[in-house]
């Protein structure tokens, strides 16, 4: 069983200052809340996603077995479900990760009635959400995976998400404050391949799969209908505001990141790409020592970033698949 709905938050002060107004969070769920409500598997949504994009991999059959676990999947601020600024006017400097999981854990409480979680599981940004998930609430959280995701934001990473800033907040359309006065059609173009750049391996091009896999008679129809069509659905603000949540993403916030990956209780999955060119697997190794539960796990795959995602890759899903279900027991 399925249900979705949108959770009013009021008012919401920031972690970095400043206030979401009327901040609300929409989500949906899965499954059912035993009677114990300790069968919660929290699914955050990952950059530029929206809950119901999300849900392929949701199932019995699936990777989060809906017929055993109560998912909740609340959508990111920032995503155009929940509070972004397609749908409001006055819109902050930045909305941390801190943020969407200080909301989301009033979403589970009052909602749900729902205080610890048997998991949190979440790729990419999903991924940043977990982490700060097991760093914020420690005592809540029995379980993390971190699929293709980091406990800080990596420098590559971050001059990447910059260059993204930089054309969208160099485009004659932009207001400020995540506001444009008309859609930014060249410098979502130019957004759209340079994203493209990064999301996918070297090795997958070389191996052609963006024309075999994904279906492409040419690179131009390939960038054209993966990147520029799919981003083109969504705001530029919302993805500009996204870009700066993922570039902050920190659960140290900037002090000491051993002690604050030290002090962690939950049980840590970290699941990175092979090939991902976001969040290395040399991030996730680096992280691993500190950790008092951790488990390094690669998934081995050309497919990058991606990887972590695999709607139309198998092998890469049963790999995911059978982690997660080891994982959670």
């Amino acid at each position: 069983m399925t249900t979705e709905g949108v959770f009013a938050l009021g008012d919401l002060a920031l972690r970095k200052g400043g206030v979401l107004r009327d901040a609300k969070l929409g989500w949906r769920c899965h499954g059912t809340l035993n009677a114990a409500r300790d069968n919660v598997v929290l699914y955050p949504t990952s950059y530029g996603a929206h809950s119901s994009e999300l849900t392929w991999l949701i199932g019995p059959d699936g990777i989060l077995d809906s017929s055993r676990w109560f998912i909740v999947q609340p959508d990111m601020f920032g995503n155009g479900v929940s509070t972004s600024p397609s749908n409001t006017a006055d819109w902050p400097e930045l909305v941390t990760s801190w943020d969407n999981v200080a909301a989301q854990k009033r979403l589970l409480a009052e909602m749900f009635g729902v205080e610890r979680l048997h998991a949190v599981y979440g790729w990419s940004m999903g991924a940043q959400q977990a982490y700060h998930w097991a760093a914020a609430y420690p005592e809540a959280v029995s379980r993390v995976v971190i699929n293709c995701g980091s406990a800080r934001t990596a420098v590559h990473n971050q001059i990447f998400l910059r260059s993204l800033m930089a054309v969208l907040e160099g485009a004659p359309e932009y207001l400020g404050h995540g506001q444009f006065s008309a859609k930014p059609a060249k410098a979502m173009k130019a957004f759209s391949r340079i994203y493209a750049t990064m999301a996918l391996s070297q090795d997958f091009y070389r191996a052609n799969l963006h024309l075999t896999a994904l279906g492409a008679p040419d690179l131009e129809t390939f960038l054209r209908t993966d990147w520029e069509e799919r981003f083109g659905r969504r705001y530029a603000g919302d993805l500009l505001c996204q870009l700066k949540t993922w570039d902050a993403g920190d659960i140290a916030d900037g002090g000491d990141l051993p002690a604050a990956l030290a002090a962690i209780r939950a049980r840590v999955l970290l699941m990175p790409g092979e090939t991902d060119l976001y969040f290395r697997v040399a991030d996730n190794a680096a992280e691993l020592p500190h950790l008092k539960q951790g488990e390094l796990k690669p998934i081995p795959s050309i497919w990058g970033h991606r990887a972590g995602n695999p709607g139309v890759q198998p092998e890469d899903a049963a790999f995911i698949k059978a982690a997660v279900r080891e994982f959670f027991g």
